[in-house]
Formats: C-alpha cells, sequence, structure tokens
C-alpha cells in the first residue's frame, strides 16, 4: 500500500502544474488551452504506443474502448476546460480551493466499494480536510477582498470549478473502479491508451476552433505567445497527462477507493505551493494551517486504510517490474514475468 501511496503523491505534485499555465496563458481562451494540451498529449501517448501497440492492441475490447472515450471526454477535455475557464475568471487559489473537495466527493461516492473503511472511521480525518479547506476559503476571499471583478464573473468563474469538481469526481471514482475491474492494462499501458483517445478528442476540437470565424474563440496573439503555448502544453503533455495519469493509475490499482480519493488533496497542495513560488511569496498563517490540516488528514486516512481490506488489484507494476512510460510493462494476464509468475497472479483472492 505504501508504494499506492507515494504514487498517489508523485500524480498529485505533477498534476499541480497545470493550475499555472492557464495563469501564465491569460490571453489564450480556456477552449484553446483544452485543445492544444489535449492535441499534444495525444502525440506524445501515440509516440509511447507504438513499441507495446502488439502486445496491448489484442486486448482491447469494445468496453474498453467506450470507456476510455468517456473517461477521456469528462476526465480531461471537460476537466480541463472547466479549469482554465475558473481560473482566467477568479484565479488560481478559489479555484484549487473548489477541486480541493474532491477527497470528499470521491470517498462519500464510493463509500459502498470493496475495501473501503466505514466512514464511521474517516469523520476525524475528513472533518480535518475539511477544515483545511475552510481555511483556505477564508484566506483567499479575505486576501482578494479588494477584487473588483464583477459579482456575475465570480458566479461564473466558481460555477466553472464545480463544473471540474463534478467532472474530476466523477472521473476518479469510475476509473478506479474500471481499474480493479479489469487487470488487462498495466497502468502506463491504460494511461497511453487513453492519451491517444484525448488526442483524437482534442485533435476534433482543434479542427472545430479552426472552421469557427476568426476572432470567435481566440482574439490575434503573437507569434512569441504561440511559441509559448506550445512549449507549456508539451510540458503538461509529458509531464501532468502522461506520467501523471500513470502513476495515478497505479495508485488506483493498489489503493481502496476511499483512500485513493483521498490522495487527491496532494494536487491542490501543491497547485498552492506552486502559486506561492510563482508570486514570489510566502504562505500566510491560514495558508500555513490549512496545509498542516491536510497532511495530517491524509496522513490520519492512511492509518485507517493500514488494517484493512488488501485484495487491491494491481499488476501495472511501475516499480520494480518497470511499467515507467517508455518501459516494459509487467505482464498482463496470461503472460509470464521473469520470476516465472503470470498476470494472473499479480492478483490477491479477497479475504
Amino acid at each position: 500500500m505504501q508504494r499506492g501511496v507515494l504514487y498517489g503523491v508523485l500524480a498529485g505534485a505533477l498534476w499541480g502544474t497545470v493550475f499555472l499555465v492557464p495563469r501564465q496563458l491569460p490571453e489564450f481562451s480556456p477552449l484553446l488551452l483544452s485543445a492544444g494540451r489535449y492535441t499534444m498529449y495525444g502525440l506524445v501517448s501515440f509516440a509511447a504506443l507504438l513499441p507495446m501497440l502488439r502486445r496491448v492492441w489484442p486486448r482491447i475490447t469494445r468496453a474498453d474502448l467506450i470507456a476510455l472515450v468517456k473517461l477521456a471526454l469528462v476526465g480531461n477535455l471537460l476537466y480541463y476546460l472547466f479549469l482554465a475557464s475558473a481560473i482566467h475568471l477568479v484565479g488560481i487559489a478559489p479555484a484549487s480551493l473548489i477541486v480541493g473537495v474532491l477527497p470528499v466527493t470521491v470517498t462519500l461516492l464510493g463509500r459502498g466499494d470493496h475495501g473501503a473503511v466505514a466512514l464511521s472511521k474517516l469523520v476525524w480525518p475528513l472533518a480535518m480536510i475539511a477544515a483545511g479547506i475552510v481555511c483556505i476559503n477564508v484566506d483567499v476571499f479575505t486576501a482578494s477582498a479588494g477584487n473588483h471583478a464583477s459579482t456575475l464573473t465570480k458566479i461564473a468563474g466558481l460555477g466553472c470549478a464545480v463544473g471540474a469538481l463534478a467532472c474530476w469526481t466523477w472521473y476518479a471514482v469510475e476509473n478506479a473502479r474500471y481499474l480493479q475491474r479489469n487487470a488487462r492494462f498495466g497502468g502506463n499501458e491504460w494511461s497511453v491508451l487513453w492519451g491517444v483517445v484525448t488526442g483524437a478528442l482534442g485533435g476534433l476540437l482543434w479542427l472545430a476552433v479552426l472552421v469557427m470565424p476568426a476572432g470567435a474563440v481566440q482574439e490575434s496573439v503573437g507569434s512569441g505567445r504561440w511559441s509559448t503555448f506550445w512549449q507549456l502544453n508539451l510540458v503538461l503533455a509529458i509531464g501532468a497527462s502522461w506520467l501523471g495519469n500513470g502513476l495515478w493509475n497505479a495508485a488506483s490499482k493498489r489503493l481502496p477507493l476511499t483512500l485513493s480519493g483521498q490522495m487527491i488533496v496532494f494536487e491542490t497542495l501543491f497547485a498552492l505551493l506552486y502559486a506561492f513560488v510563482y508570486d514570489h511569496r510566502l504562505p500566510r498563517l491560514l495558508e500555513v494551517a490549512a496545509i498542516v490540516l491536510l497532511v495530517v488528514g491524509v496522513s490520519w486516512s492512511v492509518r485507517q486504510h493500514s488494517g484493512g481490506a488488501k485484495d487491491t488489484a494491481h499488476g501495472d507494476g511501475i516499480v520494480p517490474e518497470g511499467d515507467l512510460p517508455g518501459i516494459r510493462g509487467a505482464p498482463g494476464v496470461g503472460e509470464t514475468d521473469a520470476s516465472g509468475k503470470n498476470g494472473t497472479e499479480h492478483r490477491r483472492a479477497a479475504n
């Protein structure tokens, strides 16, 4: 289970970077940011798919393709469209605050799943996480009292952040459940397939933007800013999307759903950390209190899960089998690894 927690933390560190890019590219519309990021992600994923295509393609079913399209549309395109809109309208901190409620929403939505700890045992850890989010909330709206954005703009921004929260809650639960029901794919394999499907949807969105009248979606910007646009999207494609999703899939395969939901809090923490660095400032007192409460709440939740069910399906083998992007993955069902164990043996029987 410790590996699953580590992978969840690393995924959060990479995902936290997505909050910075819309702020660094304020002149680009959220629609264009979403289309550009995921078109680039698709190209990177397609290059990663080629070496493993012959062993992965025969295992793909129609149900897999349908699941990939749904997860890519909701968990990637719609989520980032809402998130980028929220950051443009109300800023990084309020957006990360609302998305930071994910540990609570995912835990509540996954409370009936196998391996979940009773909510009565999670009341205090969740209360600490909620208290941390309240601290961030109070600090954000106190510190931004001088913000003269219109009420309508604030409502629209908060609505977009709630939309991002809804998309990510659904994605986190459905992706974890699908991975635990299907042990045919390793974490990297599923991430790469997901990236290719996301890239195809991103490409279609980009084509739709191109056929729209000039200025309808995007105002004119200088060539230098377009260069920055593609460079930042390449960084997100490789780091936040490709590697981050692979690590998250690895965590989802190893952890009960209620615990994997808790791991999402690290996306919020790292997003806040990157915002402090970007703004060249230290966190304020309430921000420090929020970080402490969130970390302690998640750590407490980990201890509550340590004696729970241990039958989480895995086999993605990011460590030590070597299922990192660009490295051969762990064996699937019917395949044999160096120790002579086939992929089926990587699943533990239920207690």
